[in-house]
């Protein structure tokens, strides 16, 4: 029997008669015997007992199989396999002593049964469900399963000097009793919810820590000591599901007392190993997300915040970047003492908010215990192989919203994750010397090639995975040691071969050299095929070479990749020389040793769960923030105006009043709101989580990298995630958190900044949206003032080749963005060109001011002298740069100006039209390109002039022809008084507000400035313009604001007619758009040459016509 406390293995709940000794011989020790020795007899019956007096062994039912029964009935000799005997008397109540003589050796288990239990010759004692057993040969206890147990040869053992039974059997059947009862109820939902749940809620009352209440744990051994399976199995999914729904719809309180409560109770069970796996097992992680979330309430006063929060405070003034430090200089006391209330009362609440997330963290450590392998595989594993399924569904499903996991719960899933991973790192960091930290983590590259982890269908940097495979297989053998059987490449790929045969071959790369040359992207990577091809790579076999030696062939090591479900500790972690998830290490990656391998794959799913939903969430979040500033600027326009009304006016008084107090009440309601979003998702340990998720996902880029060809391998969302944790670290957690207070900020921006230059054109990466995504990061990262000091500070080889990559021609490449960039680094250095926004639209509120469009011009010099440095010695990529710029140009100007025929037309049209709305941005899309392009012209005109006007180069003149051409019917189209482009900007269409005068005349006057003015070939850049045909005396009039001389016989038009000119430009208006001192008599210098120029072409073509008439 077993000791007091530690009944786990004695039989279930079929207690009738009490318990009967029984002995069982194995087949293994024929001729095995033992003598049953009774103690004493009873003349008289006894409480607890049932039975014949003198105990003896039952020859006439109670056995099974071959057997010798002495004479007396006390000794017995087995003669079969597995024979089984019992005894005449059993016990239900009390305490009893027992004495057996074994008188042989051999495999022998002796214990009690119930009256019901049946043997055989394949099970005996203990075999069964409704007996338990004691080996002392084995020192082994048996129901069903067995443990170690006792001390060899004893059921007994002796403390102080007296013998006593290892349990406490009487206790153990009077429950037995009871469950046999009892356990049925506990399968029903009502009971377990009304009864069961409030009990273990109650144990749970007086506080403290819950390893303090032992009691909840001793309940759950009796479970499944004392109840079938199955009916364990049901009252803890029942019981599980009753606090998930309890957990999910309680109401918000103050203290969150019932949150805490249900997270207490939910910490209690699954301290319970073996409740833990079987929880784990049953429930998928999708229902478990439940009890990470912590739900914003939709209601203040339900939340108990107005007692939390009793002053509310919002700023009322933002810059661009989110700070506004002139409003902290300028708050008066009050203010400030409103300021500081408000910030105690979120400090109470974060604090309400913590011991919540404290418990959610202590239930994920729980599941990821990895050292609870006493039953079966440990916690961690099971858990692990849940969550990737979880992530392959929300992955798989993204066009289902139904079946896909809240964002907001995925929110706080995610930090909590972050924040268990991150202790479990780094305690076993602790405890192996050398190991890296959780701050310095990182996923090695060999996890995306190696098979060990399954990634779906998500696609891969070089396109898909089977391609891949064919095409780098050289290169895993050459780096990784991973040779891919042929004939499963095949089997993989016969869907693309099907769809694909005729025109596909034709189209893919044949192979891809080691050091990681081009690879082209392929047609096929459309195929519908998608899907099934990428999850090839989950379910392939690969071998694994050895490392070669010096002397003989190199051997191989069959290693077998199982699915998710299939997978063991073995397979993750390795041993006996297998590496796990670190199989097939690249002579690059450094043998770095890391605690436990399965943490790799935990913070591989954390990084592709930001990706999923995440993000996304952070960024709808932000929305309460715009809401507060709203009413905020609300609030203020009315409080002005009600000190502007006359007090004669009680009525116009009294609605704004009206206006004011609806304004307050919904402000103290929204800064309550945002207190509680700002604790719960934008908090600094949130910030935190995030920008470690971003130096994750840099170190993983950087290793990958230094792969070389197998860096394709990466799947896409590393590059997407680094890209959009800083822009949610920069954009959504000011004002209240800033990014500069982040430990190693400068330094990460500086890795993240090499990261976009060097990536935005890798001949590796080939997918379209990929390649997108990091041109339009760079082109933002430009546009900031720290971002793009972090630019400067790369090493300058990797400046220069982001340079050579950016004036690569744009006909073979999406050249919109390389342009914008372009344009950036130029902004605040060209003519007129230090503007945020047009001038007429300044007065105008912009949708978004946080817009990388509108931030104010930060040139970068550096960038531009590498610019010129490149144009200047390389004359062929400077030609095929230019050429290429004015192509663009021509195409966009000329799209432009028939769209906005187009346009003209439906708009003079009788019958009342209406513009299509998509058609309007297309047109504006195409002058904001040809502006752009303008500006990049100037750029190239002003750092490197000798490109026009050294015509010892084979294109100079051509290019400087080309530009006057392109430079005089842009003047021709825009500055003609009453034409197309005049009518279409008075119309002030909707959608075209971009469209104007302005941008585009001052950046071809910034050209005409800089070739007529500044270069030291002035004459022959005139004489070029002015010999071009498309050449107009009235367009530099125009633009110089003079008139045009009237026609003989007409009438004269309205003097008072305005339009853009030069002179007539007010630009001290516009602090943003007032050009450098010395554009003034730049101005003047152009003036004064255009008009010279224009007058000498006036006389020589009077003198020309006077010669043609003498002739």
């Amino acid at each position: 029997m077993s000791s007091k406390g530690g009944g786990t293995a004695l039989s279930r709940r079929n207690y009738r008669l009490g318990i009967l000794i029984t002995a069982v011989m194995d087949h293994h020790w024929f001729g095995s015997s033992f003598v049953f020795c009774p103690v004493f007899s009873l003349d008289m019956p006894m409480d607890g007992r049932l039975g014949p007096s003198t105990v003896v062994l039952d020859h006439t039912t109670g056995f099974e199989g071959l057997l010798f029964v002495d004479d007396d009935l006390l000794g017995v000799i087995g003669h079969s396999n597995f024979s089984s005997i019992r005894a005449t008397t059993c016990v239900f109540k009390g305490k009893w002593i027992y004495e057996v003589l074994i008188s042989s050796q051999g495999l022998m288990q002796i214990g009690w049964c119930t009256l019901d239990c049946r043997f055989n010759q394949e099970e005996g004692v203990g075999d069964t469900p409704d007996s338990y057993a004691y080996d002392g040969n084995r020192v082994r206890k048996w129901n069903v399963t067995t443990t170690n147990y006792g001390k060899e040869g004893k059921l007994l053992e002796k403390d102080r000097s007296v013998w006593q039974l290892q349990g406490e059997p009487t206790v153990l059947v009077t429950l037995a009793h009871i469950f046999n009862y009892f356990a049925p109820l506990m399968c029903k939902v009502y009971l377990v919810e009304d009864v069961l749940m409030n009990f273990l809620l109650s144990i749970l009352e007086g506080g403290g820590s819950v390893d303090e209440h032992p009691l909840i744990q001793q309940l759950l051994d009796l479970f499944w000591l004392l109840m079938e399976d199955y009916e364990v199995h049901e009252c803890l999914k029942q019981l599980m599901m009753s606090l998930l729904r309890a957990y999910r719809f309680s109401p918000i309180i103050p203290d969150l007392g019932f949150q805490i409560h249900y997270l207490r109770l939910t910490t209690a069970i699954l301290c319970h190993e073996k409740s833990r796996k079987y929880l784990l097992i049953t429930f998928d992680v999708l229902r478990s997300v439940v009890f990470f979330y912590i739900k914003t309430p939709l209601r203040v006063k339900e939340a108990g915040l107005e007692e939390l929060i009793p002053t509310t405070w919002w700023p009322t003034r933002f810059d661009k970047e989110g700070k506004d430090e002139r409003e902290l200089r300028e708050e008066s006391a009050e203010e400030r003492l409103r300021r500081r209330a408000y910030e105690r009362g979120c400090l109470r609440l974060k604090k309400r908010i913590e011991v919540v997330e404290e418990l959610q963290i202590q239930i994920l450590k729980l599941m990821l215990n990895n050292k609870d392998k006493g039953t079966g595989e440990a916690s961690r594993y099971i858990f692990l192989n849940k969550f990737r399924k979880f992530l392959q569904e929300n992955a798989s499903n993204r066009g289902n919203p139904t079946v896909l996991c809240p964002p907001e719960y995925m929110v706080c899933f995610l930090h909590r994750l972050i924040t268990a991973v991150r202790s479990c790192w780094d305690e076993g960091k602790r405890k192996v010397a050398g190991s890296i930290s959780s701050e310095e983590g990182y996923v090695p590259p060999q996890l995306f090639y190696n098979g060990k982890v399954d990634y779906f269908d998500l696609q891969r940097l070089g396109g898909l995975l089977s391609h891949l495979k064919k095409t780098l297989k050289d290169d895993l053998a050459s780096k990784a040691n991973i040779i891919i059987d042929p004939a499963e490449i095949q089997a993989a790929s016969m869907d693309d071969l099907d769809e694909d045969d005729e025109s596909g071959i034709a189209q893919r790369p044949l192979g891809a050299v080691a050091t990681g040359g081009a690879l082209a992207r392929p047609s096929w990577l459309s195929s519908p095929t998608l899907g099934r091809a990428n999850r090839f790579l989950s379910t392939a076999a690969v071998s694994l070479m050895t490392p070669r030696r010096p002397l003989g062939p190199p051997e191989k090591v069959k290693v077998r990749t199982l699915a998710v479900e299939q997978r063991t500790e073995e397979d993750i972690e390795g041993s006996h020389g297998n590496d796990g998830l670190l199989l097939g290490r690249p002579p690059e990656e450094p043998e770095q040793p890391i605690t436990e391998k399965s943490l790799l794959e935990l913070l591989d799913g954390i990084v592709m769960m930001y990706n999923l939903s995440v993000h996304q969430q952070l960024g709808k979040m932000v929305v309460v923030s715009d809401d507060v500033r709203e009413y905020a600027v609300a609030l203020k326009d009315t409080e002005e105006k009600i000190a502007r009304c006359p007090s004669k006016r009680s009525d116009i008084l009294e609605e704004l009043k009206k206006s004011q107090k609806v304004f307050l009440e919904k402000l103290n309601h929204l800064s309550r709101r945002l207190a509680w979003i700002n604790a719960t998702i934008y908090s600094k340990e949130k910030m935190l989580d995030i920008y470690w998720l971003l130096r994750v996902c840099i170190r993983t880029t950087e290793h990958a990298d230094n792969t070389g060809s197998l860096f394709a391998f990466t799947p896409e969302f590393y590059l997407n995630v680094a890209m959009n944790s800083y822009s949610a670290l920069k954009n959504y957690f000011s004002p209240f958190n800033s990014m500069e207070d982040l430990p190693g900020y400068e330094d990460t921006l500086t890795q993240l900044a090499a990261i976009l230059a060097k990536h935005f054109a890798d001949s590796r990466i080939v997918g379209t949206d990929i390649k997108d995504s990091l041109m339009q990061a760079l082109a933002s990262y430009v546009c900031y003032p720290q971002s793009l000091r972090a630019v400067e500070r790369i090493p300058e080889e990797q400046r220069m080749d982001m340079m050579r990559n950016l004036l690569a021609p744009y006909e073979q490449r999406p050249w919109a963005q390389t342009n914008w960039i372009l344009v950036r680094l130029w902004r605040g250095c060209g003519f007129g060109y230090r503007y945020t926004r047009l001038p007429h639209l300044l007065k105008t509120k912009p949708e978004d001011a946080n817009l990388p469009s509108l931030q104010k011009p930060c040139p970068s010099l550096l960038l531009q002298k590498h610019m010129a440095e490149l144009l200047s010695l390389d004359k062929d990529m400077a030609a095929s740069f230019l050429n290429s710029v004015l192509n663009q140009l021509n195409w966009a100007f000329s799209e432009f100006i028939g769209m906005i025929q187009e346009i003209q037309q439906a708009a003079e049209r009788p019958e009342r039209n209406f513009v299509d709305t998509r058609q309007l941005k297309v047109c504006a899309t195409c002058f904001d390109l040809s502006v752009s392009l303008l500006r990049v012209l100037e750029m190239t005109v002003t750092l490197v002039p000798e490109i026009f006007f050294d015509w010892a180069r084979p294109s100079a003149e051509l290019l400087l022809r080309r530009l006057a051409q392109l430079l005089n019917q842009v003047l021709n189209r825009v500055t003609a008084e009453r034409n197309l482009f005049d009518r279409v900007v008075n119309l002030r269409l909707p959608g075209l507000e971009s469209v104007d005068h302005y941008p585009i005349l001052v950046a071809v006057t910034g050209i005409l400035v800089r070739i007529l003015v500044d270069c030291e070939r002035v004459s022959r850049a005139s004489s070029v313009l002015l010999s071009d045909p498309c050449f107009q005396l009235n367009s530099i009039r125009h633009l110089l604001g003079e008139s045009e001389p009237p026609i003989s016989g007409a009438a004269p038009g309205p003097s008072e007619r305005k339009h853009f000119s030069l002179h007539a430009c007010e630009w001290p208006l516009h602090a943003d758009i007032t050009p450098p001192p010395d554009r003034s008599a730049r101005c003047c210098s152009l003036i004064q040459s255009l008009l010279s120029a224009c007058t000498v072409s006036e006389k020589n073509l009077a003198s020309t016509n006077s010669s043609e008439v003498l002739s």
